[in-house]
């Protein structure tokens, strides 16, 4: 009996690209089992349009520049500016302005991100997962300009917040922390699926610089990028992060497409999340309620866990595929 191929599940990135990002848009693009409608970008590790930069260079890189990229909002939706303005943000050293590959021949769709969003769950007839891994901007605006949006969309998949520890403040993790009225928006809207993979999960499936030798040796075009990206990510967690583990870091937003493909990557627990908007020592954190204190129904899955094995295994065989 021929076996029969799995239907590829579909998804939207919505990124803010980055190293993290570029290694999930690699996995996205080149996994079978997974089909990349398209790529979405917004402000956040650096500015706009060199997120979308980064995405057309990676997605060309790889082979994949068929697969089209929109950019999205280059700002917060009520703010100015991030709640401390970006060039009073300590630099981490792990994303750059341009990622090291070369520059880009495709070109980004003239379409703004958030009007490809809204229409392409409009007129969708097959499901399609969104995976925001940057600050939730362009999710909020379509919540708030499309009122059946958030019934359209079978399942959101996250990277952001934190339980245990921030990574901008005390307390906050940056893709919220960035926007936080566009996260507290989006946390609130009632999606019917909602998982949230913060650093809780992340920092528990490290890359090692042992994985990252494993992926030089690939010779693919992916494996190449990642090793690139995956060392200046280790450098950077080394030189500026005193409890980091030497020689490792986390590639978070890789993460919550590996847990597409296995969701056992990642251990979730269904409670209810909200996100503090006031304040100055608490904005932009997720106030997780893990002893049902509060009112609020269950709203997310919110991950506490994940198998570094499996992540790494997942990665690794993902990027050892060319576009061909």
């Amino acid at each position: 009996m021929r076996r029969r191929t799995p239907i590829a599940r579909k998804l939207i990135l919505d990124v803010d690209t980055g190293t993290d990002d570029a290694i999930a848009i690699m996995m996205a693009a080149l996994h079978p089992e997974l089909e990349l409608v398209g790529v979405t970008t917004v402000n956040g590790n650096v500015e706009v349009e060199h997120c979308t930069d980064n995405s057309l260079r990676v997605l060309d890189f790889i082979g994949r520049g068929d697969i089209p990229v929109y950019e999205g909002l280059n700002r917060p939706l009520v703010r100015a500016d991030f709640p401390v303005p970006r060039a009073l943000k300590k630099s981490s050293g792990v994303h750059g302005t341009e990622l090291d590959v070369p520059p880009a021949v495709s070109r980004k769709q003239s379409q703004a991100a958030v009007e490809f969003l809204i229409e392409t769950y409009r007129a969708a007839t097959d499901e399609i997962t969104l995976v925001p891994t940057g600050p939730l901007s362009n999710i909020a605006a379509c919540v708030a300009l499309d009122p059946h949006f958030v019934d359209r969309v079978p399942e959101v998949v996250l990277m952001g917040g934190a339980h245990d520890h921030g990574n901008v403040t005390p307390s906050a993790e940056m893709n919220i922390w960035a926007d936080p009225e566009a996260a507290a928006s989006v946390f609130a809207a009632g999606f019917r699926k909602l998982t949230c993979v913060p650093l809780d999960a992340t920092h528990q499936a490290l890359v090692s610089l042992d994985d990252v030798a494993e992926l030089e040796a690939m010779g693919t075009p992916a494996g190449t990028a990642a090793a690139r990206f995956i060392s200046l990510r280790i450098a950077g967690y080394d030189a500026n992060n005193p409890m980091a583990v030497r020689g490792a870091a986390p590639v978070h937003d890789a993460v919550c497409v590996a847990s597409l493909l296995d969701p056992s990557v990642i251990t979730t627990r269904h409670l209810h999340v909200a996100v503090e908007t006031q304040g100055t020592l608490n904005i932009g954190r997720t106030v997780v309620d893990t002893h049902f204190r509060g009112s609020g129904k269950p709203n997310c899955h919110f991950a506490f866990g994940a198998d570094r094995a499996k992540f790494v295994a997942l990665m690794l065989e993902t990027l050892r595929r060319t576009a061909n």
